[in-house]
């Protein structure tokens, strides 16, 4: 192979590379607000587990505070955690299936690196 077409698909394999890098940026950040609300959610189900059945509950709804019936606020608590938690696992595994690609990416640089370098010795 040509010089010039090992850095041509060396540069290919780089930005595949990078874009990959940036996703998994990405997915993190987002796995990060994800763990937080589950955390805020986990503190609200536990605010309302203290609370007696017959004790209100208020939803804010924009600027307006809505009352809401406190079995209702604990349903709509844990199928928002179940939720989160679904999502938090789908971008565990993305997350997990683009490190796999990156480190495919990372030998087939690693080999056209050496390739390259093996073409420079020859000259």
């Amino acid at each position: 192979m040509a010089a010039e077409e090992l850095q041509k698909q060396f540069q290919t394999e780089l930005d595949a590379f990078k874009q990959c890098q940036k996703e998994i940026n990405q997915l993190a950040g987002m796995r990060q607000q994800l763990d937080g609300q589950l955390n805020e959610n986990s503190i609200v189900k536990e605010e309302l587990a203290l609370l007696k059945p017959s004790g209100e509950v208020y939803k804010m709804v924009g600027p307006i505070l809505l009352r809401q019936d406190h079995t209702e606020a604990k349903e709509n608590i844990d199928k928002r955690m179940s939720y989160i938690k679904n999502e938090l696992q789908r971008i565990d595994d993305r997350i997990h299936t683009l490190e796999g690609k990156q480190d495919e990416y990372r030998e087939t640089l690693t080999k056209l690196q050496q390739q390259f370098q093996a073409q420079q010795i020859k000259k």
